[in-house]
């Protein structure tokens, strides 16, 4: 029995460890928002973020409207990390209308053709850690 509480307050303290590591990245996420803020987008509720290894990649999924303008904006609180996004449309082809220098801070624009399904590709290109927690926000007008 003191064998199975021991797993379960471990396990329980490497979840709550995972959910501060995205929210720190999620707080350096708005901040790279913070801009487009400014100059009148609005930023969606709607956030993803998690750990991911140097050169690994991880997608998430967003349905854009055609007339609407996007900035995906990407963070993380791991210094000297360098992180980079892009989004594509349903049929693989790049969406992205304007890319900011990958960094610790990072966004791209999107200005849709079509309505429809968009996967922003979020990718750890250098990091001083094995994992990275990073986290993504999009604003639109």
């Amino acid at each position: 029995m003191k064998r199975w509480i021991l797993s379960a307050c471990f396990a329980l303290c490497a979840m709550t460890a995972a959910r501060a590591y995205v929210d720190d990245a999620l707080s350096f996420a708005y901040e790279a928002a913070n801009p487009y803020v400014k100059r009148g987008f609005t930023v969606r509720e709607d956030a993803w973020g998690g750990d991911l290894g140097v050169k690994d990649q991880q997608a998430v999924q967003a349905q854009l409207f055609r007339g609407n303008e996007y900035w995906f904006c990407l963070g993380t609180d791991v210094k000297n990390a360098v992180l980079s996004v892009a989004v594509y449309d349903a049929k693989g082809q790049l969406a992205t209308a304007e890319t900011l220098k990958p960094g610790r801070l990072t966004a791209v624009r999107v200005v849709p053709a079509r309505t429809g399904t968009y996967y922003a590709i979020v990718t750890v290109l250098k990091s001083p850690e094995e994992r990275t927690g990073w986290a993504l926000v999009y604003a639109y007008k």
